[in-house]
């Protein structure tokens, strides 16, 4: 893999992530553009204990353009992009319009393919190595920035999801906090921990799965299956059979059986509702341990968390979605119309040939 870093025209980073090391990245952006202007502020809820994200700067975030107005598209002629290249195996650069700036952590885009057109589900197993590439690269570095504590890489696919650009990309967020959904993780691996004298939460959930029904499929270094108690219609967790508290972690062998297995979850997801159907809305979501300190979670250290990709779609059955309604939105408490068991079922019929 071959690294190349460089400055938009507004000072923000863009990085290019080659497959072939004498790839050349001299393009430069062209576009007039003035300094990014962000109002991002991070506000506590004192009755939560949350943390929600002001950021107005947002509403004038570009919204579904025609195909040849891409942003994420390689430049071309007088067509100027976030791209100034031509083409791209995989780019990743500072969000325009960020959630966080500042203080308040960071936001980056990362564009998978420069193929509009495609899907991740569509890429080889080498372009997805690179994408795994590409996400521990921007997990090393922005750990390393002083108002990060925690970095989350996650795609959201489909318009059912909110995405407002078709280009197949994902996101990468670099809080200054620890997330509330991983701080109820570290609390119950830091009960569990007591309660047993030393038992890892995550080892024990890992090792109840492989015995159970729920599998989803399994390979030398990698485990999917759809959760006990699963939120959402069809939900597959997949963790490396090491535990590894990131994607730092994760060794050769993992790294190198990576895409192969995340292609084919990929590409069952698409083939849940049958032929025919437009293509799963989705969201996929890597877990990873924060890299401030775990004080408050009383006996837990990073590396008893264990890295894990979260994959869940919202539609529940051919032409109808999973809304959150008043018992998930008001009270957090989710109502899921498909039995665990079932969809595990159905994701193992759907297996490719």
């Amino acid at each position: 893999m071959k690294k190349t870093s460089t400055r938009l025209a507004d000072g923000r980073e863009l990085i290019y992530y080659d497959s072939r090391d004498d790839t050349v990245r001299d393009a430069v952006d062209r576009r007039p553009l003035d300094r990014t202007v962000t109002t991002s502020e991070v506000r506590r809820d004192p009755l939560l204990g949350d943390a929600v994200a002001i950021a107005s700067h947002r509403q004038g975030r570009t919204y579904h353009p025609p195909a040849d107005e891409c942003p994420l598209c390689p430049s071309e002629g007088d067509r100027l992009s976030e791209i100034p290249d031509s083409s791209y195996d995989v780019a990743v650069f500072e969000n325009r319009f960020p959630s966080l700036a500042g203080d308040s952590g960071r936001c980056e885009v990362v564009c998978f393919t420069s193929d509009h057109d495609a899907s991740f589900a569509d890429l080889t197993e080498e372009q997805a190595g690179l994408v795994l590439e590409a996400w521990t690269d921007r997990t090393a570095e922005l750990s390393h920035l002083p108002s990060v504590e925690q970095v989350f890489c996650f795609e959201n696919r489909g318009a059912e999801i909110g995405v407002t650009l078709g280009h197949p990309h994902g996101q990468i967020y670099a809080y200054p906090f620890t997330t509330p959904r991983t701080a109820l993780m570290l609390r119950s691996l830091a009960a569990h921990k007591e309660g047993t004298g030393g038992e890892n939460l995550f080892d024990a959930v890992l090792e109840k799965e492989l015995a159970g029904e729920r599998i989803v499929l399994e390979t030398e270094h990698w485990v999917a299956f759809v959760p006990f108690a699963a939120h959402w219609p069809y939900e597959v967790h997949l963790y490396p059979r090491r535990r590894v508290p990131d994607l730092l972690g994760l060794d050769e062998g993992a790294r190198t059986e990576f895409p192969k297995v995340y292609l084919e979850l990929l590409r069952r997801f698409d083939r849940i509702f049958g032929e025919g159907e437009p293509p799963t809305p989705y969201i996929s979501a890597w877990h990873q341990a924060p890299f401030g300190t775990l004080e408050e979670f009383d006996g837990v250290v990073r590396d008893d968390f264990a890295l894990h990709l979260e994959l869940f779609t919202i539609r529940r059955t051919s032409g109808k979605l999973k809304f959150l309604a008043g018992s998930e939105s008001g009270m957090s408490v989710f109502i899921n119309d498909v039995p665990p068991e079932a969809a595990a079922q159905r994701l193992r019929e759907v297996a490719s040939s």
